[in-house]
């Protein structure tokens, strides 16, 4: 496992060796000895896989939970490829409001893992894509939190030459930066 330091702190881009021979390829996509101890996190556990499917131009996001909910998420793609960023929302945070962004793809096998404190969203770039994450929480209805995509003080450099942008009417009714609970 090669990991790489964002322009965010605790938010780690992390490729698996991989193995290719005539026959193929192979990679530990996750094991959890590794991953604590290269991220120095003891006590990190992951208690829920979430499976998400997307078309081309959907994008889901910027949502993140709660304190007592707030989850760290493990994100990879097995099945075309994404835009994905993670937001800066703990106001004590010099890098509050920032945000960093990276092709996640199944060519590319790259995971990012964002912890508790950031949002996450992302953007279906391929006509489909197959994303899996896994959360250090269960989820929480209550405790969810939605921001607008394109929020003005987030400034997201959105890919969009592309496809349309399509979005759930939770995401386009998220709020402002400027309303919306942080950390």
């Amino acid at each position: 496992m090669i990991l790489t330091d964002t322009e965010l702190p605790g938010v780690k881009l992390i490729e698996p060796m991989t193995f290719e021979d005539e026959r193929g390829l192979f990679y530990e996509s996750f094991n959890l000895e590794r991953f604590r101890m290269k991220l120095g996190l003891s006590t990190v556990d992951f208690v829920q896989d979430n499976h998400s499917v997307s078309k081309a131009g959907v994008l889901r996001g910027i949502h993140y939970q709660m304190d007592p909910m707030a989850q760290g998420k493990l994100v990879r793609v097995i099945s075309g490829e994404v835009f994905d960023v993670a937001v800066d929302l703990r106001r004590e945070s010099k890098f509050f409001g920032q945000y960093v962004s990276v092709i996640l793809s199944a060519d590319n096998r790259k995971q990012i893992w964002i912890p508790e404190g950031f949002g996450h969203a992302f953007l279906t770039l391929s006509d489909r894509a197959e994303v899996i994450y896994k959360t250090t929480n269960y989820y929480s209805n209550a405790h969810e939190v939605c921001i607008k995509w394109d929020d003005p003080d987030l400034a997201i450099e959105w890919p969009q030459d592309r496809h349309p942008i399509v979005l759930s009417g939770k995401d386009a009714r998220g709020l402002n930066l400027s309303q919306a609970e942080l950390f």
